[in-house]
């Protein structure tokens, strides 16, 4: 429904209900447009209280008079679908954010054994030999060294990899398909974005992705990622696509 209708039905139900409140007498059913008429009153009404739960009714009303005699009107009409607009996408937002909240309590109490397993894991694993670390918390093992150019963070590369959980489940791997995989460096999880630019070509890496630089809290839903998964790659940078 479009701004404009959507207001129309809004000061149309606030008439309504103020007319009601202040003691209009109740008109019985006698024809066919007077059921229509009221049916339109029950469906405006239902409308209106799903969407907003804290309309001030004399503003609604004081708003609707102006604009019908255009005197001592506080917003021009120009600006009231911005304004109504920008309201709804602010409700819709904060209703969003209420369920990723949510959503995320939820994850963090089914699988806080995950989490820990994984932070155990990598602070055992960066004190092995060969074991870098980097600011972020990505660690990794230079397995071959390459000599060719390093991608950038908007290059497009051809890899080669094989993805596995801390228990050595697999559950991706371009190298058991037989196809090399190619993608821009900036259209993966934050982990591979920055391992990827730390390979010329011709290396091969194991990178050791804490679950804040791989899919965190919410990985593909029914995939064989579980939330908060460290993830181990074996990559090898084959080609930069120009």
């Amino acid at each position: 429904m479009k701004i404009v209708k959507f207001f129309t039905v809004i000061l149309m139900s606030t008439v309504l209900f103020s007319c009601n409140s202040q003691g209009v007498t109740k008109k019985a059913l006698k024809t066919e447009i007077d059921s229509v008429s009221y049916a339109l009153g029950v469906n405006i009404a239902s409308s209106l209280k799903q969407t907003f739960d804290n309309l001030d009714t004399d503003l609604v009303l004081q708003g609707y008079r102006n604009g019908a005699d255009s005197l001592n009107i506080l917003i021009p009409a120009a600006k009231t679908d911005s304004i109504i607009r920008a309201y709804m996408q602010g409700k819709q937002m904060a209703e969003q954010e209420k369920q990723q909240a949510e959503a995320l309590a939820k994850a963090e109490k089914d699988f806080a054994s995950i989490k820990a397993e994984g932070e155990k894991f990598l602070a055992e694993n960066k004190t092995k030999e060969g074991v870098k670390t980097t600011a972020s918390g990505l660690q990794y093992i230079v397995l071959k060294e390459g000599t060719g150019e390093k991608p950038g963070a908007t290059s497009k590369v051809k890899v080669h990899y094989h993805g596995t959980s801390i228990d050595g489940t697999v559950f991706d791997s371009s190298v058991d398909k037989g196809v090399p995989a190619e993608f821009g460096v900036n259209q993966v999880i934050k982990g591979w974005t920055e391992g990827l630019q730390l390979m010329p070509v011709g290396s091969k890496f194991k990178f050791f992705i804490p679950q804040e630089l791989a899919y965190g809290a919410f990985p593909r839903p029914n995939g064989p990622i579980k939330p908060f998964s460290t993830l181990i790659f074996e990559v090898e940078m084959l080609e930069i696509i120009k």
